[in-house]
């Protein structure tokens, strides 16, 4: 290992694998002792170590003695991401198809549209607010925070289906016109299944980004919470490892949904490699 000028690359690598280790442990090291100690027995606190194992502190969210309205958060929150994703992957979906040939005005829209990028989340909320008050309109967790959710999920939106839409080849659909298909048929039969991928990626940012959206529900919810908010409540008032149990519950609904999602992007290109074959 010494000749051919190679030898300190072994001693390379192990540098850089322990500093990846290093980093992944950073990283989720926290999170991990968040899972394990949502666990803790009915006498345990929120420092290790645990006192037992038991499911006591899951039932304390949603029991008599539940600490806070996160049935309630729950079912606002869910529904809000759920038609937020809708709504940015269809904003998405017809703007990357509109941006495919210039027009005029085209680069003022698309720079506005990433504004939500650049506008801090708490500033953004505040402005909502402000907007509604002068309106004479009340913010609530389906209207303001709607608006404040989808100014930050469709710049990503957009910007995933500006990419893919960019690489679509457009003598596919020319080909599909040729043989008679209707502008419909082309988009529903020859662009949407081959951009399908695409439009779960812009789905699932809409989900996440909603879900676990903090600066900009924080004014606009109204006086109803959404989830982020409950668990900062939380917080500020609860000293039990139930607080971690939530953290744990609202990570696996986050992880079902990216696994719903990396699920139908793996049984489409299954079913694209099947009818390749047959052909």
């Amino acid at each position: 290992m010494t000749g051919g000028g190679h030898g300190p690359r072994p001693y390379t690598f192990y540098l850089l694998a322990g500093l990846f280790c290093l980093f992944v442990l950073f990283l989720y090291g926290p999170m991990i002792s968040i899972y394990i100690l949502s666990f803790q027995g009915p006498t345990g606190g929120l420092v290790f170590p645990l006192k037992g194992v038991s499911l006591d502190w899951f039932g304390a969210l949603f029991g008599q003695a539940r600490t806070g309205d996160i049935g309630g958060a729950f079912s606002r929150s869910l529904p809000l991401a759920l038609v937020t994703m809708a709504a940015t992957v269809v904003i998405s979906v017809a703007a990357g198809l509109a941006f495919r040939k210039p027009f005029v005005g085209s680069s003022v829209v698309f720079y506005m549209a990433l504004i939500g990028l650049i506008v801090p989340g708490l500033v953004l909320s505040i402005g909502i607010l402000v907007t509604f008050n002068f309106l004479g309109l009340r913010a609530s967790w389906w209207g303001s925070a709607f608006g404040a959710h989808l100014s930050w999920t469709l710049p990503f939106g957009l910007l995933i289906m500006f990419a893919v839409l960019s690489r679509l080849n457009p003598e596919y659909e020319e080909a599909a016109r040729d043989l008679g298909a209707s502008n419909w048929q082309v988009l529903s039969q020859v662009v949407i299944p081959i951009v399908f991928p695409g439009i779960i990626a812009v789905a699932l940012f809409g989900f996440t980004l909603s879900y676990d959206e903090f600066p900009r529900s924080w004014l606009t919810v109204g006086s109803r919470n959404t989830l982020p908010i409950e668990i900062w409540t939380m917080t500020t008032n609860v000293t039990s490892p139930a607080l971690y149990a939530l953290g744990t519950v609202t990570t696996v609904i986050s992880f079902a949904v990216i696994a719903a999602a990396l699920g139908s992007i793996a049984y489409i290109q299954r079913r694209r490699r099947q009818i390749g074959n047959m052909r």
